[in-house]
């Protein structure tokens, strides 16, 4: 006859199993809070985090130390330029800035 405590481990030995959320999952997926170089792709992941509800805009501008006026840039540049508006060399000619600071006119 089998021992029914040798058909579980021992309590010490057994596995703990960690069920990650699936807005967890998708927050991994985004890039780290920490970020400080923003490629095209890290900015237009962050705008569609808040344009399909994971992120509110106040979170993501918290998580990642965004100004309001920095993140509603990235916004209005992704909708309407394309991920190319994203870019940082790109974007003084969609915001109208030429590369002396001056406002054009």
């Amino acid at each position: 006859m089998s021992n029914p405590q040798s058909a579980h481990p021992a309590h010490s030995e057994q596995v703990k199993i960690v069920r990650i959320s699936g807005r967890q999952k998708e927050l991994d997926r985004l890039p780290p809070p920490d970020t400080r170089r923003w490629v095209t792709r890290r900015k237009a992941q962050v705008v569609t985090a808040v344009r399909s509800g994971l992120l509110t805009f106040e979170e993501a501008c918290q998580r990642y130390s965004l100004s309001e006026e920095e993140f509603k840039s990235w916004q209005t540049l992704l909708e309407h330029h394309g991920l190319s508006g994203l870019r940082a060399t790109r974007s003084q000619d969609y915001r109208g800035v030429d590369t002396h600071g001056d406002t054009r006119v």
